[in-house]
């Protein structure tokens, strides 16, 4: 059951509107020709950059920072290799691991900011981040939140990014007895997070 409702919220975000309004007229998805080259990173953004986003956003719970987070992913992947990434064996894993490790230095300076300045008391969201969301959904994503970042991050990419144990243990530096003892302990907590509410 828990695995459906993970499985569930993925489908959920990925029919959400994307962050970024699209142009009248203009596509919202690209899908680049085959190719017998690795792609560039302009063909790689504009395949893959939404999805990014919302793999960022469920890591570190706000829209704006999600892109931001990919943006500097993106940003990091050009710097290091220019337009043409041929040196990159595997573009899409090496830019999924700079999101998964930005996501982190992004919530550890959140912690730590957190640390010294008390969070502002009864700040409203803005109109954007209230997005309408039916009451699983909102239990689904609160309960994520309270995870470890470690049981978060293989749980996100693991039932949302549909990652195999194998791409999991690369995207995070960790073996695969690793990812299933996080796997098994996050679905517990969860579990336990989410009885009788949903």
């Amino acid at each position: 059951m828990l695995r459906g409702l993970l499985r569930r919220e993925r489908t959920a975000l990925e029919g959400a509107p994307g962050p970024a309004a699209v142009a009248p007229g203009r596509a919202t998805t690209y899908a680049p020709p085959h190719l017998d080259r690795p792609p560039t990173i302009g063909e790689l953004y504009h395949a893959h950059r939404l999805r990014m986003v919302r793999l960022a956003v469920l890591l570190v719970d706000d829209l704006a920072t999600a892109e931001d987070v990919v943006q500097d992913a993106f940003t990091a992947l050009y710097r290091r290799h220019g337009e043409d990434i041929t040196e990159v064996d595997n573009a899409l894993g090496y830019l999924r691991t700079a999101v998964v490790n930005t996501a982190r230095s992004v919530l550890r300076r959140r912690r730590t900011a957190r640390a010294w300045t008390p969070p502002p008391a009864g700040e409203a969201p803005s109109a954007e981040d209230s997005v309408v969301l039916d009451e699983a959904h909102r239990e689904v994503l609160a309960a994520l939140a309270r995870l470890t970042p470690r049981r978060r991050e293989v749980l996100v990419l693991r039932y949302w990014a549909d990652l195999s144990e194998a791409e999991i243990a690369a995207t995070l530096g960790i073996s695969k007895g690793a990812v299933k003892s996080n796997a098994s302990r996050a679905l517990d907590a969860l579990e336990k997070n989410l009885e009788g509410r949903i």
